[in-house]
């Protein structure tokens, strides 16, 4: 799994990086087929915009994108939701034989 760390119009500290990169690193727990995980940080004039794009095999990605002030807790709610869909993607996958009509 490949974990690529980038900023728009904004330059991303080692501490920054370092942090997402532990965030976004427990995802695989939730689902083990993740190929690429791309975390892009965009600076606008009013606030920060956070996008994270999951790269899954055989299925489209999982994208996941926060607004806010503070970069860290924008890294902590999309890593909260992307837990939450990753999740539950699984879990449609384990029990997709049993729901055929």
């Amino acid at each position: 799994m490949e974990i690529i760390v980038t900023g728009r119009h904004l330059d991303i500290t080692p501490a920054i990086k370092q942090y997402a990169t532990d965030k976004v690193s427990k995802l695989p727990r939730y689902f083990d087929r993740i190929q690429l995980i791309e975390v892009i940080v965009h600076n606008t004039d009013r606030h920060l915009e956070l996008e994270i794009i999951v790269h899954v095999d055989k299925s489209d990605p999982f994208v996941c994108k926060t607004t806010g002030e503070d970069l860290y807790a924008c890294i902590d709610e999309s890593v909260d939701k992307l837990e939450r869909r990753l999740s539950d993607h699984k879990a449609k996958l384990r029990n997709r034989k049993h729901n055929v009509q």
